[in-house]
C-alpha cells in the first residue's frame, strides 16, 4: 500500500519541485489629476481653456479618442472584433494570439471592440437662473465602449490592455506571471515541461525560482508604459505634457506556490488525507471547517473557510479548499492530479495593510507567500503528532522566562483557553497580523459572555511569555509562532472533534455507532476491574 504523505513530510521530502510565483497580475491604469470633479473643472477650464466645463467636452474627447483607435487596427492590419453579448472574449482571440506567437515578433494579437459598464463621470446639468448652464460631475456606473487589445510579448507571453472610450478613459492592464517565467526560462536554457498555469519539473528548480522572484513591480511597470505608449492616447501628447497621462495600480495580484509530488499516485492520497481531517461524517458538498470570523458589524466581506467538493470534476482537482478573507480569495486544489497548487487571489491590497500603488506589489507578493507557508504549517500541526512537542509541556504548566518574569499556564480544558485557541485558529490567514481588538471580538463571539479589555491583556501576556504570537515591530499587532500555530490548530480540533462529540454521546442525538462504542469501552474496563478484583472507590 503506498505510503499516504502527510502535509508536514511534503515540503521535506516527498516534493519534486516547489516554486512561489506571480501567478497574473491585473492593473489599473488611471490619470491621479482626474480623480475629483475639481479635477475634471480644472482639466476643462485650465487646461483646454473653455470657459463652461460641459459633457460635451466629453463627447469630443471620446470621439477623438475612438477615431485614432480604429484607424490603428487599419493601418497596422491587426484583426477587428466585435464581441458578442455571450462571447468568452479569451476564446475568441485565442487563435489570433496563437498566430501572433508563431511569428516570434511582440505585437497586437487583434482588437476588439464591446459594451460594458464602467466607472466614468457623467455630467448632470443643475437647475439655476444663470443665463448659461452649469453642470456638477459625479463618478457613476456607465454602459460604454470599451477597446480590448490582445497582445503576444516575447518577453511576457499573451496579455491584453482594454481601454475605455469615455472620460476620462481608464484602461485595465493583464499579464501572467507564469507565461513571463516560461518565456525567461527559454531564454536562459533552463528544460522544464509544463502543469497547465505552472511547471511540472525543471532542471535547474533555483533557477527558475530566481526568475519568478524577478518579476516585480519594477518590470510591469516598464511593461505596461511600453504598451500604453504604443496604443492611441487619449489626451494627446499636450495631455501627456501637462501631467495628464496613466498611472498604474493593482486591481488584482494573484500569487501561487506549486509543489509537485515525487510520485503522482502520492498527490491524490495526500490531498483525501488532508480533507479526511477536516470533514465530519456525511462529507457534504460544502462543509465549512473553521468558525467564521467575527468582526464587526459593518466591516465588509466575507470570513470563512470551506471545502467544496465538484461534483463534476474534468480538470482533476477534486476537493478545493478556500479561505475568505474580505475581499480576497486563497484556493488550495489538486493540479492536473499531481501537484498541490495554492492560489491567493488578492482583489483589494488593503486587505493586506498594502497600498494599492504598483511599487506596493512586492510587499503584497511577500505577505501572499506567507499565506501560503501558513496555510502548510496549520496543516503540519493538525496532520502531525504534537502531544510530544516541548512546546506543550511548555504551555500546560507555569514556568519563568529567561527575564525572570512568570509564565502562567495555558491548561487544556479551560473554557477560556479553548475559545483563545478557537480565536487564533481563526485568524491564521490574517497576513496583517492580528490586533487585540479583533481578537477580542473573536474570543467574546465563542465565549459568548463578556470579555473585558483587561482580560484579553493578561491573555496576550500569557501567549507572549509563552512563545506562541510575537509582536510585529513598531506596530501592535501579532503574529503566530509555528508553536503558537499549533496550539491553536491542536487545542481545536481536540474540543470540536473529539472532547464535543464525547461529551454528547449520552445524549439522544448521538449517532448510534458512537453509543454503541462507548458502552463497549466501558464494559471492557467494567470487565477489566473486576479481574484485577479492584474495589469500587469509596
Amino acid at each position: 500500500m503506498t505510503h499516504i504523505v502527510t502535509a508536514g513530510e511534503l515540503p521535506d521530502g516527498h516534493a519534486a519541485l516547489d516554486i512561489e510565483c506571480l501567478d497574473r497580475i491585473c492593473l489599473n491604469a488611471y490619470v491621479p489629476v482626474l480623480q475629483s470633479s475639481g479635477q475634471v473643472v480644472a482639466f476643462m477650464t485650465q487646461h483646454l481653456g473653455k470657459p463652461i466645463p460641459s459633457p460635451a467636452l466629453m463627447e469630443q474627447i471620446g470621439t477623438r479618442f475612438r477615431r485614432p483607435v480604429e484607424s490603428y487596427a487599419g493601418a497596422n492590419e491587426i484583426p477587428w472584433v466585435r464581441f458578442g453579448k455571450d462571447d468568452r472574449k479569451i476564446a475568441v482571440m485565442q487563435p489570433h494570439i496563437a498566430a501572433q506567437a508563431a511569428t516570434g515578433r511582440s505585437g497586437v494579437a487583434a482588437a476588439g471592440v464591446s459594451q460594458e459598464f464602467q466607472r466614468v463621470w457623467p455630467a448632470y446639468q443643475r437647475d439655476t437662473q444663470a443665463a448659461a448652464p452649469q453642470y456638477t460631475f459625479a463618478k457613476a456606473d456607465r454602459r460604454v465602449t470599451c477597446y480590448y487589445f490582445y497582445l503576444w510579448d516575447e518577453d511576457s507571453g499573451p496579455a491584453f490592455l482594454k481601454a475605455c472610450a469615455y472620460f476620462p478613459c481608464p484602461a485595465k492592464i493583464w499579464v501572467s506571471g507564469h507565461e513571463r517565467a516560461r518565456r525567461q526560462a527559454l531564454r536562459a536554457g533552463i528544460g522544464f515541461t509544463e502543469l497547465a498555469s505552472g511547471f511540472a519539473s525543471c532542471d535547474d528548480p533555483a533557477g527558475l525560482q530566481e526568475i519568478c522572484d524577478r518579476f516585480q513591480a519594477g518590470t510591469i511597470e516598464v511593461f505596461a508604459q511600453r504598451r500604453l505608449h504604443r496604443v492611441p492616447v487619449p489626451f494627446g501628447p499636450a495631455g501627456r505634457d501637462a501631467g495628464y497621462w496613466r498611472e498604474c495600480s493593482m486591481r488584482q495580484a494573484g500569487v501561487s506556490r506549486t509543489v509537485v509530488f515525487d510520485e503522482p499516485c502520492r498527490a491524490r492520497l495526500f490531498f483525501e488525507a488532508l480533507i479526511a481531517g477536516n470533514l465530519d461524517p456525511g462529507r457534504p458538498e460544502n462543509v465549512e471547517i473553521i468558525f467564521g470570523r467575527r468582526v464587526r458589524a459593518d466591516t465588509p466581506g466575507t470570513f470563512r473557510t470551506a471545502i467544496d467538493r465538484p461534483v463534476i470534476d474534468p480538470g482533476g482537482k477534486g476537493a478545493v479548499v478556500n479561505v475568505f478573507y474580505k475581499h480576497s480569495r486563497v484556493k488550495q486544489y489538486l493540479k492536473e492530479g499531481r501537484a498541490m497548487r495554492i492560489e491567493t487571489a488578492v482583489s483589494c491590497p488593503r486587505d493586506l495593510n498594502c497600498n494599492a500603488r504598483l511599487p506596493s506589489l512586492d510587499e503584497l507578493q511577500g505577505k501572499a507567500r506567507l499565506i501560503s507557508r501558513r496555510i502548510l504549517e496549520a496543516e503540519r500541526a493538525g496532520q502531525a503528532t504534537v502531544l510530544a512537542s516541548p512546546a506543550f509541556e511548555r504551555i500546560a504548566h507555569p514556568s519563568t522566562g529567561p527575564d525572570g518574569r512568570r509564565t502562567p499556564a495555558l491548561r487544556s480544558g479551560d473554557p477560556r483557553v479553548t475559545a483563545l485557541a478557537g480565536a487564533l485558529a481563526s485568524a491564521l490567514a490574517a497576513a496583517a497580523g492580528i490586533t487585540s481588538k479583533s481578537l477580542r471580538a473573536l474570543i467574546t463571539g465563542l465565549l459568548n459572555t463578556r470579555y473585558t479589555p483587561g482580560q484579553m491583556t493578561y491573555d496576550l501576556r500569557r501567549l507572549r511569555l509563552a512563545g506562541l504570537i510575537r509582536r510585529i515591530e513598531h506596530t501592535s499587532r501579532h503574529v503566530l509562532t509555528p508553536d503558537g500555530i499549533k496550539f491553536a490548530v491542536f487545542h481545536t480540533k481536540l474540543y470540536s472533534r473529539l472532547l464535543r462529540p464525547l461529551m454528547a454521546a449520552g445524549q439522544p442525538q448521538a449517532p448510534a455507532e458512537l453509543r454503541q462504542a462507548l458502552d463497549t469501552l466501558n464494559r471492557h474496563v467494567d470487565d477489566y476491574i473486576d479481574r484485577a478484583r479492584l474495589g469500587k472507590a469509596a
